[in-house]
């Protein structure tokens, strides 16, 4: 295969024309976290301040009060909504004021800062998210983190130094590459990205001394190129497509930037923000000096239902500052506490239908930046998805919100893929199992409140920490 430039230089490549092109070019840029992606320096001359905008200082005010975690979880929403082009740093500007607007806008008035609306906005960019299959882990072809939408690009190929993942009808292309020290450099790689090539017009090029863009449009399609510099050398993505497909390929472009981390060595991501979505970034009250054992799912008032293996050599669980008690367990893996201090139950509606391995699912888990909700899939009656300890108990649903289980059980030392937790497959006790098991105990259904799914799971899904 011819490399580099050559290959991707007879690529349709290109960024379109206008305020859209701008938007998905700035995201791509500010990814990289370079000053330069917001254009060349003017002169400086006076002007008359700007008048200050109430409404945006006001959502500013809001946004910024609200933990990191969940600011960057509110934003990552908004680019799997389609509303919010740029890097997801916690940050707030002229961007995440307009994409909040335009939530707003889209939803009829509801407030996606408010824990109502926010719970929402997460759940619906959780919901594409999971439509897309986007997957975030090591790509053991570059050593490089990087986020695949899996549903669009769902062939994917070793290559001598990366991976590449294509679509199933080949429109649609995105490649890793991994170069060793001493052989390519920023420079080199740069060159060659933006060499003079017949039908090909470099649209945006950016040199840093420790990163690389380009983006190239040649005929009909469209294509992007980011490297990054480091002491293991030369990593990257490329990312083609038919300009036609610009509408779907543009939020994905932006998501894979955000995901990207060359280096994982030198700073791997939590596993939150692996393939992870924040929905309640608040930790328990209290529960700050605990290690988590696992996770448990508030039934009734002062009843937590997990699994049995939570509790195993665990005299004393807590959860939150309060002590709990197991009431009964059953050869199923299922256990049942009295917890006084349990949030307001929720019983999520149990799946009748078997899962099949085209069902997205997600497990709603504690982490230490508060309860996240994991995309996963199903093989075989289990949830393959990327959890950390503390994750045993955490209740698994499908796209509608359909409880399909509980995790059964989590592993006493997980795998490690450079520093990252990668996906893995884990037993459930089925939603059969758990519905017998609360009937034999004399607990009624709850009624699933009217916004139901990951982000109300989330409100009534808990830590349990073991003395």
């Amino acid at each position: 295969m011819a490399s580099g430039a050559s290959r991707w230089g007879r690529w349709p490549g290109a960024v379109r024309t206008g305020r859209r092109q701008d938007a998905l070019l700035l995201a791509l840029l500010l990814a990289t976290g370079s000053a330069a992606a917001q254009g060349p320096p003017r002169p400086s001359r006076p002007a008359a301040a700007a008048p200050a905008d109430p409404a945006f200082e006001a959502a500013k005010e809001t946004f910024e009060a609200l933990p990191e975690p969940e600011r960057k979880a509110i934003q990552d929403a908004l680019v799997w909504t389609g509303d919010f082009n740029a890097v997801v740093s916690g940050g707030f500007g002229r961007r995440t004021f307009e994409a909040l607007n335009a939530w707003r806008t889209r939803t009829n008035g509801t407030d996606p800062l408010d824990p109502r609306g926010g719970a929402a906005l997460l759940a619906a960019g959780a919901a594409a998210r999971i439509a897309a299959r986007f997957r975030i882990a090591p790509d053991p072809g570059s050593g490089a983190v990087m986020g695949v939408p899996e549903r669009l690009l769902s062939k994917r190929t070793p290559l001598a130094s990366g991976t590449r993942w294509q679509s199933q009808d080949g429109r649609v292309t995105l490649e890793t590459r991994a170069y060793p020290p001493g052989t390519e450099t920023l420079d080199t790689l740069f060159d060659k990205a933006t060499a003079p090539l017949p039908n090909r017009k470099v649209t945006y090029k950016l040199r840093r001394p420790d990163a690389v863009v380009v983006t190239a449009e040649t005929g009909a399609g469209q294509s992007y190129i980011r490297y990054a510099a480091g002491p293991a050398g030369v990593r990257g993505f490329l990312f083609g497509s038919d300009k036609a497909l610009a509408p779907e390929i543009d939020r994905l472009v932006i998501a894979v930037a955000n995901a990207f981390v060359p280096f994982p060595e030198a700073a791997a991501p939590p596993v939150s923000d692996v393939g992870a979505q924040a929905v309640q970034a608040r930790p328990e009250a209290g529960a700050q000096n605990l290690t988590v054992a696992g996770a448990g799912l508030a039934v009734a008032p002062g009843r937590v239902l997990t699994a049995a293996a939570v509790l195993e050599g665990c005299a004393a669980p807590r959860i939150g500052a309060a002590p709990a008690r197991k009431l009964a367990a059953d050869p199923s893996g299922l256990a049942l506490l009295d917890a006084p201090g349990a949030p307001a139950p929720i019983r999520p509606a149990a799946r009748a239908e078997p899962v099949g391995a085209e069902d997205g699912l997600i497990a709603v888990a504690p982490s230490p930046d508060g309860t996240v909700a994991a995309p996963g899939s199903a093989i075989a009656g289990d949830v393959v998805a990327a959890l950390q300890p503390g994750s045993a108990g955490a209740p698994v649903l499908d796209r509608s919100g359909q409880l399909v289980g509980l995790v059964a059980r989590y592993p006493a030392t997980p795998r490690r893929v450079a520093g990252v937790v990668p996906p893995a497959r884990l037993p459930l006790v089925p939603a059969g199992a758990i519905t017998a098991f609360l009937a034999g105990q004399g607990i009624a259904t709850a009624k699933t409140p009217p916004d139901g799914g990951p982000a109300a799971v989330a409100r009534a899904v808990v830590g349990i920490a073991c003395r």
